[in-house]
């Protein structure tokens, strides 16, 4: 007589889509969900192929704690001549930021590096009033703080929108500005190279604002 094997003997492995679909969703974070994280760790290379199919690769930093799926830079594109192969839509188009956001990203990331370099927390925080710090040697003189404040506000947001910083709880009854955690996800979109090539726009911006009546024509 045939007997049925035992949970113990037949480990039940989790299921392939509830790792694939929250990654489809967004950002896995190990500290904000362990179980799943620990899922989509024991199923690593079937996440792998399975997303490959949908012209997509899984970026998972083990150290850092994320995982997320982004298009594959790989995507082949049809020959004008020959037509030999259609162009794979992605599944997630790239936006265009605008240039106080990519500064700010910019700016988030050397910060983040020197505060690595450091040795301190492994989270780092900065308060509003430390972003506008950050950016206001960088902008135009303006005369209307409110009207700064409201522009930091917006591009805080923004970047919050693309899951590069995240808004922390003030305790109830205190009057402590609002306060932003720089997720570590930030380092695997701004490499070295990205930032050479910023550093050179950036530079080119600032002799702009610094020197704007120096322009002259060459007629």
């Amino acid at each position: 007589m045939n007997s049925s094997p035992t949970h113990s003997e037949t480990p039940v492995e989790p299921a392939l889509s509830g790792v694939v679909i929250p990654l489809l969703k967004g950002v896995i974070y190990q500290v904000n969900d362990p179980v799943q994280w620990g899922r989509l760790i024991a199923l690593e290379a079937r996440v792998r192929d399975y997303v490959r199919v949908l012209d997509l690769e899984l970026v998972l930093d083990e150290g850092e704690g994320y995982a997320f799926l982004r298009s594959r830079e790989t995507t082949a594109e049809a020959e004008p001549s020959t037509g030999a192969e259609a162009r794979v839509p992605r599944l997630y188009p790239r936006r265009p930021l605008s240039f106080p956001v990519s500064l700010m990203l910019a700016l988030l990331r050397k910060k983040l590096a020197e505060f690595d370099a450091s040795g301190g927390d492994a989270r780092l925080v900065l308060t509003r009033d430390e972003f506008t710090e950050m950016l206001r040697v960088f902008l135009p003189p303006q005369s209307n703080e409110a009207r700064l404040t409201d522009q930091i506000e917006t591009q805080l947001n923004k970047i919050a929108e693309l899951g590069f910083i995240h808004k922390l709880k003030s305790a109830p009854g205190t009057p402590q500005p609002a306060a932003y955690e720089v997720r570590r996800i930030l380092k695997a979109f701004v490499d070295a190279q990205w930032l050479a090539d910023f550093d050179a726009r950036l530079a080119a911006y600032r002799r702009h604002i610094e020197t704007p009546s120096e322009e002259t024509n060459d007629d």
